[in-house]
């Protein structure tokens, strides 16, 4: 099979390329910096800056996950922006060439995120719930989605994987969160009590490969574990797997202050719930946190 993945070079991207050339597909990646893609991707994976390089080779499944990295620094104007180019105004181009395109893929696996509901408070939620609050990060994750649908007008089979917090070994949200928690110093978020769908990179690259073979399967799908936790839980599984206390709690009032309305997302959650993979028939390698956590810090690397 021959894929296009945008955002190959990110942790997820990687990852799946990893997967994919084991089982003997054609990669190519678009990025920034193409020169860079086989040495991040794999040897026999190539890369190209502008969609119009990929050529008339066929093409049969593309993976958009291109996205600059959404709570690495507070949300300024000019980053909001950035967010906003990086995601919707890529994916445009995207659909753009496709529209030009003789030949065309079967299937558009795009990326977007829990954060699509907005802070969902208590409840649960499933791919058929609207989003609950209209803040920046749901803004986002609605304009992306809406702008990979247009591929369906082409005959594409189009798929939104709606990630939750990714745990991996090399990388993602947990990488920052170790050096706080190895030094004793890390505890819950505010109150603590906001619900975090988490996602072992292990299974979430199995769904995504699950989603691209299935040929039903179309719109919005949760991408997280049946069993998401509340903040405070996941500190005190994090300090039980390092051997170290997690009651250092950081106060709301001065995430708000030194982060501003990117605190939102880190205070407010989503209870998300897989109910369309499941119901699908997929099957989660790694549904307790504890056991996922532990897979991924054995003690040589805690």
């Amino acid at each position: 099979m021959h894929i296009l993945l945008t955002g190959g070079t990110g942790l997820i991207g990687r990852a799946l390329c990893q997967r994919w050339l084991s089982d003997g597909h054609q990669l190519t990646v678009l990025s920034r910096r193409p020169s860079a893609v086989a040495s991040l991707c794999g040897r026999a994976v190539r890369g190209i800056e502008q969609f119009s390089e990929y050529g008339d080779e066929p093409l049969d499944a593309i993976v958009n996950l291109a996205g600059e990295p959404i709570a690495d620094r507070p949300w300024s104007n000019k980053r909001k922006a950035q967010l906003w180019g990086s995601r919707i105004t890529l994916t445009e181009q995207l659909v753009e060439w496709l529209e030009r395109r003789d030949q065309l893929p079967r299937v558009l696996l795009s990326g977007s995120a829990v954060g699509w509901y907005g802070d969902g408070g208590e409840r649960e939620l499933t791919e058929e719930v609207p989003p609950v609050t209209d803040d920046f990060a749901s803004q986002l994750c609605v304009a992306w989605e809406e702008t990979a649908q247009r591929a369906e007008a082409l005959g594409i089979r189009v798929v939104l994987v709606r990630t939750g917090l990714v745990l991996a070994r090399d990388g993602g949200f947990l990488k920052r969160l170790l050096p706080p928690f190895r030094l004793g110093l890390g505890g819950p978020l505010g109150n603590g009590r906001q619900w975090m769908p988490w996602v072992h990179l292990e299974d979430q690259i199995a769904l995504m490969d699950f989603l691209l073979r299935q040929e039903d399967a179309r719109g919005p799908y949760n991408a997280c574990s049946p069993q998401p936790v509340r903040n405070r839980d996941f500190a005190r599984s994090l300090g039980r797997t390092l051997g170290r206390p997690a009651v250092m709690p950081a106060p709301a009032f001065v995430l708000r202050l030194l982060l501003g309305e990117l605190a939102g997302l880190l205070l407010g959650g989503q209870r998300a719930v897989p109910s369309r993979l499941r119901a699908a028939g997929f099957t989660f390698a790694f549904t307790d946190l504890d056991t996922a956590l532990g897979d991924l810090l054995k003690p040589k690397d805690v």
